[in-house]
């Protein structure tokens, strides 16, 4: 039995291991209220976003969750006019509950 591909995203289909992410902006005043600068979110060496489409072998993340990745990492891709990450699954770093 092929397992189709679950997308969010219907014009970008990641295959086997490869998942599609959209980047979230990066948070740019902290849970205390502290403003930070841009310098100090483009040196960290995370990103996180959500998972759009996935590809028939990825297992243990599933379309709509939110994920960390290295900010290295994957192939920027622009899609329907939106930027997204093609990653492989075993570039993700952790699921993110908020």
């Amino acid at each position: 039995m092929i397992e189709e591909s679950r997308s969010l995203d219907t014009t970008l289909e990641p295959l086997d291991e490869y998942v599609v992410v959209q980047p979230v902006p990066d948070e740019t005043e902290t849970r205390a209220g502290l403003i930070l600068p841009a310098s100090a979110t483009d040196a960290a060496p995370c990103r996180s976003g959500i998972v759009t489409a996935i590809g028939a072998d990825v297992t243990g993340v599933d379309v709509g969750d939110k994920v960390l990745y290295p900010r290295s990492a994957g192939y920027d891709v622009r899609s329907g006019g939106i930027e997204v990450k093609v990653l492989k699954r075993e570039e993700l770093i952790a699921r993110v509950h908020d």
